[in-house]
């Protein structure tokens, strides 16, 4: 449905839009979460304390690969952006642009 309404340019396109980018906050935080909840009961079940700090670091991970995620998804959509013409760079310099700085003449 949030696929069909940004297509469609509708009048919530940037109330979409701004829950998707507030969305990476909440992963976050609800990765790291999980991560030391599952450490917690499995530190518990098997009174291995250790296994507390592998949840945290699975947690954590999970929490990067999210940022990952949202990255590269944010890089495509630039990459698509650039290709515009309207907002292409000129990397070619006109002769006249071409000037000596060398030498100071006043």
């Amino acid at each position: 449905m949030a696929d069909e309404i940004k297509e469609e340019g509708g009048k919530y396109k940037g109330i979409i839009e701004g829950a998707d980018s507030l969305s990476l906050g909440i992963s976050m935080v609800v990765a790291v979460a999980m991560g030391v909840g599952i450490g917690y009961l499995l530190e518990r079940w098997t009174e291995i304390t250790w296994l507390f700090w592998v949840g945290v670091f699975i947690g954590i991970a999970a929490a990067f690969l999210n940022v990952y995620k949202a990255y590269s998804k944010q890089y495509k959509e630039f990459e698509e952006l650039a290709k515009q013409p309207r907002y292409a760079v000129k990397k070619k310099l006109d002769e006249e642009d071409d000037e000596d700085y060398g030498e100071k003449n006043y």
